[in-house]
């Protein structure tokens, strides 16, 4: 080892002939230029290099060695790696085609390039000047949620066995992170341009939250574990999807046709993204029950965190329990579809039903299957009680909407 180290000190010397090996080279390739870690074979062999290092260092190989030979799961990774086949059904069968045959953000705005977009804004700020400040409060809110998309592909990254090593790995676990990021992207996108056309918004003041949000980050308690990542973003996904999909029909209410359609498009996504992470559960319980069960439980006794709650606009230090206030009184989102959401999910993964678990594990199967009904008494005892004394939301100010209160 010592004669070696003195080889490879030699070899990577500023003054050595060998030193140009071992600088990468640009290459041309179909879709532009490429940095290719390889050895100049005039000057050194592959074989001397690896004799040399201990290691090939071409492309191949470079993918390879960045793929983890220790994980804190292993027995969980094993589970996910023959899930792969599946997921990569997913990106064919769930996940929409890019380019022309997917929707995107201006299929659903005023377009500027044609004779009539001022008619066209016209229209559009008319019908977004019916819907109420709260309303509003809650649609920023969750455009601000779906702009930190960066927090949560970051995420994805992190589950052992489903990460993306180089970027452009080929995996059918890379491609299902990169495609579905790529469909969450429009959503943010759309909302932020419809509430920039509004004209009712400080979008300066919603541009700084979504940059706190994005700096602060936020952490589910997904611990890298695939188990619980899939288990959160079932959660998580069916949540945002009933959060637009309410906001949709208020503003069909108040006459914004333009909001509704938006909010019903994005809704359909979550929808979509929702089913295929159930879905990896689904298939996760078929050969680990009593691994899943036990992370499922454990999960459910703390609490699902929502993805925006360190948000701030660098004044108001509550403003996310203040944005979740309002969308609680406007039955945006509440306690009581948080329960509801628990129930569809011991339903989709039948979990009343599973057997030939461990008694450990059924313990918490039984916990689970109970906890629905307990959150939703707990919730409708609160709910109660607030009406009993008289209790009554303040409105509170906005930075958002120019210190308007909602």
């Amino acid at each position: 080892m010592l004669f070696r180290g003195f080889i490879l000190a030699a070899a990577l010397s500023a003054s050595s002939p060998l030193a140009s090996a071992f600088v990468p080279q640009a290459i041309s390739t179909s879709s532009g230029t490429a940095l290719r870690s390889t050895v100049d074979p005039s000057v050194v062999t592959k074989k001397e290099y690896q004799d040399i290092c201990g290691v090939n260092f071409d492309d191949e190989s470079l993918d390879e060695r960045l793929t983890r030979t220790k994980f804190l799961y292993p027995k969980h990774v094993e589970v996910i790696e023959d899930l792969a086949p599946i997921a990569g059904a997913m990106v064919d069968d769930v996940l929409l085609e890019t380019g022309d045959k997917a929707w995107q953000p201006q299929d659903y705005l005023p377009d500027l390039t044609q004779d009539d977009f001022e008619e066209q804004i016209r229209d559009f700020r008319g019908q977004a000047s019916c819907v109420p400040d709260d309303v509003l409060v809650v649609l920023i809110g969750d455009m601000v949620t779906e702009e930190a998309l960066p927090t949560y592909q970051t995420l994805l990254n992190t589950f052992e066995g489903c990460d993306d090593p180089t970027g452009t790995t080929d995996s059918p676990w890379a491609r299902w992170s990169r495609g579905w990021t790529s469909e969450e992207n429009r959503h943010g996108d759309l909302l932020n341009k419809y509430l920039y056309l509004g004209g009712r918004c400080d979008m300066r003041s919603i541009e700084v939250t979504i940059q706190h949000l994005i700096t602060s980050g936020f952490n589910p308690g997904a611990q890298k574990d695939p188990y619980r990542g899939f288990v959160y973003t079932s959660f998580q996904e069916r949540a945002t999807k009933i959060s637009h999909g309410n906001v949709g029909k208020l503003a069909r209410d108040k006459g914004d046709k333009n909001l509704s359609r938006i909010s019903a498009i994005i809704a359909g996504d979550e929808g979509r993204h929702e089913k295929a992470y159930q879905t990896f559960v689904t298939e996760i319980l078929k050969r680990d029950p009593d691994g899943l069960i036990k992370v499922f439980g454990d999960m459910m006794r703390g609490q699902i965190v929502m993805p925006a709650e360190l948000m701030t606009d660098g004044k108001d230090a509550e403003l996310y329990d203040n944005f979740s206030a309002v969308a609680q009184r406007l039955g945006v989102y509440t306690a009581i579809d948080y329960a509801d959401i628990i129930q569809h999910l011991i339903k989709t993964w039948d979990m009343e039903n599973i057997t030939g678990l461990s008694s450990e594990s059924e313990k918490e199967r039984e916990y689970l299957c109970r906890l629905p009904t307990r959150y939703r008494k707990l919730a409708e005892r609160s709910m109660n009680k607030k009406k009993k004394d008289g209790e009554e939301d303040v409105p509170k100010a906005f930075g958002w909407i120019y210190d308007r209160k909602a």
